[in-house]
């Protein structure tokens, strides 16, 4: 009987030449879409907030696919830790053309017992954090010109 590995076709390397930032890569979705992108043939920035062991996996799977990889630690809610990592992704690859604007956080409370402190962070990362990933990617697609 075959199994899931013997049956499943080949991605189409539709991605080869790209170049993306995945954003809270080192679990869950963001870990999945890195590795679907460098399946796909794209070379991959990986971003993490706190686990390195488990992003430098992902960077090594991704190497092992043939793909350009890099982990790099920032805080998406840091105005400077964005530009850094985007900064870095531009000296890797030259330049980006996709973002996965994956990283997110919950904080499990109800709300007549979270702390500001909590929910800021929450706010901080789940929205603060899309809006600057997003303006530097589009600065860099700015100035890049098309691609």
């Amino acid at each position: 009987m075959p199994t899931a590995e013997s049956t499943r076709r080949p991605i189409p390397r539709l991605l080869t030449g790209q170049r993306a930032v995945v954003t809270g890569a080192s679990s869950g979705i963001g870990r999945a879409m890195a590795l679907a992108l460098g399946e796909a043939g794209a070379d991959v920035a990986v971003n993490f907030s706190s686990a390195e062991g488990p992003a430098l996996e992902v960077v090594a799977t991704l190497k092992e696919m043939g793909r350009r990889a890099f982990a790099f630690k920032a805080d998406v809610a840091d105005e400077t830790q964005v530009a850094a990592l985007f900064q870095r992704a531009r000296e890797e690859f030259g330049s980006i053309d996709i973002l996965i604007n994956n990283a997110g956080l919950q904080k499990d409370a109800a709300t007549h017992e979270m702390t500001l402190a909590q929910w800021q962070r929450v706010i901080d990362v789940n929205l603060t954090g899309q809006f600057l990933c997003a303006r530097e990617a589009i600065r860099e697609f700015r100035r890049r010109g098309p691609a």
